[in-house]
């Protein structure tokens, strides 16, 4: 099997399809993400120090290209495919996830499964379903007067309980 073989072996590529769909979110073509990494020094793929995140990942896109460049560019340090597999996804490649579908989205697409850790992952060295792309499940916190201790949303207003969207909260809270 060729290195790239784990993330080439798709037909069609769905996150291409998924790109053009009508909907209130913007998910990045893969070739265009392609385009925005050639502009990246070419150096920095054989780097097994240098860590990447996509602080908003939608499909993990941006996370399986670079994957892809470091699954090659690793090659002669890391000569076994499945330690560098496992060192890229555990060392190197970070993601932080808008929802929670798009989450999952973003696992399935970096790691071939929704779990980390599960038995079709490629990373066998994840020890929660999580691995590292993240979701953070962020609420208000409300101070005595009914007002968010982070943010200053007045209850009443934001309260909504568990229906209410709150994927901006952990931006808003810690901008």
């Amino acid at each position: 099997m060729k290195n790239n073989d784990i993330y080439r072996n798709y037909n069609p590529d769905i996150l291409e399809t998924i790109a053009n769909l009508s909907n209130d979110e913007v998910f990045t073509p893969p070739k265009l993400a392609n385009e925005i990494l050639d502009l990246l020094p070419k150096e920095i793929w054989s780097d097994s120090t240098i860590t990447f995140l996509d602080p908003a990942v939608k499909t993990g896109i941006f996370l399986r290209e670079i994957t892809r460049r470091l699954i090659d560019g690793l090659a002669d340090q890391i000569p076994d495919l499945q330690e560098r597999v496992n060192h890229i996804l555990t060392k190197q490649v970070f993601g932080i996830g808008i929802t929670e579908l798009t989450t999952l989205m973003a696992r399935r697409t970096v790691y071939c499964s929704m779990y980390a850790n599960g038995p079709y992952s490629i990373c066998t060295e994840f020890d929660d379903e999580k691995g590292n792309i993240i979701f953070p499940d962020t609420e208000h916190t409300w101070d005595k007067n009914g007002r968010c201790e982070y943010c200053g949303a007045n209850k009443d207003s934001y309260g909504g309980g568990a229906n209410r969207e709150s994927y901006a909260y952990p931006f808003i809270h810690d901008n």
